[in-house]
């Protein structure tokens, strides 16, 4: 039996999800742009779909944009932002490479940056200190970190900007599906993707403020109130809303069993397994994720042999495989070789209590048979 605990990068088809996209499909494929009754009856379940989606973040219809992910949208975020002549802006250490790549790439020399405490959390006393003094005119800090699963100070974080008059961009992927969405719609920019929380790949929607310079992405027709040209994939959106009504329709009252399921399990590791170490574990974290810095081997031989066990894990972001040592881990304080030890565990919405215990036995059986094998001997020369 396969367990799947890398959800963070991205999760199964939730059932509700593809029911929604073979019924949009098989009904409404036509383009909502067009005139026709059919294409009307499109337009309808798109209109409905930005109304739900409003509804659960807390604001207007009229502020939320269909486009492909996450990373569209936070590039989109940021090309207004630069577009704007933004003259700064500011952004957490724990950002995600589709908010910190582009905003060093169109900020050279107009970016701060929000510390992270050793536990993975914004310092909101250097934030203080960054709009008090450089005034950035945009402040960047996601929900919910996709490593750590530190729940990050956003609501505190949006107050300090509402004081100092600064715009708040809110990276939302990891927090929708998992925590209560409603009142993220408060940040004046949202983004998500559906793909995190059993919706299809390839859709996710950007909240933008009602008010201010008037926000244009892609150019072409006149979709998405000529934000954003490209004829809507209203299956794809018809699917995230159906997943993110499923999974979050018990999110709050599952959150206590949740909770206890990731704690049983770190509780069972540190006895089988006492050399391993929770990083960011006195932190609020998203019941989901644990990450952990293991004992030698490298995170890789480790991974290669969970999958040979049944589990599905990771070393990381899967935005940054392959990229060296995480970002988010060095601005913690983390140096040497942690860095290459560190696995990341993240369930899902179909993962159980007994998922959780069984990846503890494995990780402790792992361990031990790797602490069996003898050294490799030495090769003959000649």
């Amino acid at each position: 039996m396969n367990r799947y605990f890398d959800h963070n990068a991205t999760s199964p088809l939730h059932p509700a999800a593809r029911a929604a996209w073979l019924d949009a499909q098989d009904h409404h494929w036509h383009n909502p742009s067009s005139l026709y009754r059919e294409a009307g009856a499109a337009r309808h379940l798109l209109e409905s779909c930005r109304e739900a989606v409003a509804d659960r973040l807390g604001c207007a219809a009229a502020d939320i944009l269909f486009l492909s992910g996450a990373t569209e949208a936070n590039n989109a975020v940021l090309a207004h932002a630069a577009a704007a002549n933004l003259p700064h802006i500011a952004l957490s250490a724990a950002e995600h490479p589709c908010v910190s790549d582009p905003a060093q790439h169109l900020f050279p020399g107009r970016l701060s940056l929000i510390p992270l405490s050793p536990h993975g959390l914004a310092d909101l006393a250097a934030l203080e200190e960054i709009l008090a003094t450089q005034r950035p005119a945009l402040v960047a800090l996601m929900a919910a970190n996709n490593e750590t699963g530190t729940l990050q100070p956003w609501r505190e974080a949006l107050d300090l900007c509402r004081r100092h008059r600064a715009l708040f961009l809110c990276d939302a992927a990891q927090w929708i599906g998992k925590m209560p969405s409603h009142g993220l719609g408060a940040c004046d920019f949202v983004t998500g993707s559906a793909h995190k929380f059993g919706g299809p790949k390839g859709i996710g929607f950007l909240k933008v403020p009602d008010s201010g310079r008037p926000f244009r992405w892609l150019r072409g027709g006149p979709q998405e109130a000529r934000r954003r040209a490209g004829t809507e994939n209203l299956p794809a959106i018809a699917a995230l809303l159906a997943a993110w009504e499923a999974v979050e329709s018990s999110a709050t009252d599952l959150l206590p069993a949740r909770l206890q399921a990731r704690q049983a399990f770190e509780d069972r590791l540190r006895t089988l397994l006492p050399e391993a170490t929770l990083l960011a574990a006195e932190a609020p974290r998203l019941w989901n994720t644990v990450l952990l810095a293991l004992p030698p081997p490298l995170n890789v031989k480790w991974l290669a042999r969970l999958s040979a066990c049944g589990f599905a894990v990771s070393t990381g972001s899967a935005c940054s495989q392959g990229a060296g040592a995480s970002d988010v881990l060095l601005a913690m304080g983390l140096s040497g070789p942690i860095l290459g030890q560190v696995l990341r565990l993240s369930a899902g919405w179909d993962t159980t209590p007994a998922d959780w215990l069984a990846l503890a036995d494995a990780l402790a059986s792992v361990h031990a048979g790797m602490a069996q094998r003898p050294p490799s001997s030495p090769a003959l020369s000649l």
